[in-house]
């Protein structure tokens, strides 16, 4: 097994936080809707410091770990796809501005970070309790994806959102965006906006 040192793991975390911090600040600072071309671009950027690292590791660690790397490097990027899927479900229900949509997904992509943990070791658990659960998780995405195709043409009415009707039981919440802000004050009293 490869033993990666304090140092390794230092380096490797910090490039990652510095590169989210640089894409939030960016989105944060000129908001705008992004285009295929810019999209490509950032999405090419982000495959050139994958391959980088996955060079360097390689180089490092040696060539079975660096082959291994690349294979998981492939299988994650496959397995994105469905994170795309699950963003365009967002950003369609909670009809989210084009020119906020940049900041809105990069917070999600922190927030999917760190509750990936959460749910592979929920998922890693149910799956090795009961196998049946890939046909479960299988459905709830067949599922979700023809309810998205149905209701393709359909606005989407945010106040019937489940969520939607949750948060404001518990948090004081405006109906209306204010730019790219997250909470605001109205009437002297903090609220969370739809962003």
């Amino acid at each position: 097994m490869l033993d990666v040192g304090t140092l390794g793991w230092s380096v490797m975390i910090g490039l990652i936080v510095a590169l989210l911090a640089v894409d939030l600040v960016l989105a944060m600072l000129r908001p705008h809707a992004v285009g295929f071309r810019e999209a490509a671009a950032w999405s090419l950027f982000y495959i050139a410091v994958a391959m980088a690292f996955g060079v360097v590791f390689q180089s490092q660690a040696g060539g079975q770990y660096g082959a291994e790397y690349f294979a998981g490097y492939l299988v994650e990027k496959s397995l994105s796809v469905d994170n795309v899927f699950v963003f365009v479900i967002i950003m369609q229900t909670f009809a989210v501005p084009e020119k906020h949509q940049h900041k809105v997904l990069t917070i999600g992509i922190v927030a999917a970070l760190l509750l990936r943990a959460v749910f592979i070791t929920l998922g890693a658990t149910l799956l090795e309790l009961f196998s049946f659960m890939f046909l479960v998780f299988g459905l709830v995405l067949v599922v979700t994806a023809v309810q998205l195709y149905r209701h393709r043409n359909i606005d989407p009415v945010i106040e019937d959102n489940l969520l939607v009707r949750l948060t404001r039981r518990v948090l004081p919440t405006s109906s209306e965006y204010d730019g790219a802000r997250l909470v605001n004050r109205v009437d002297g009293r903090r609220v969370v906006t739809p962003l």
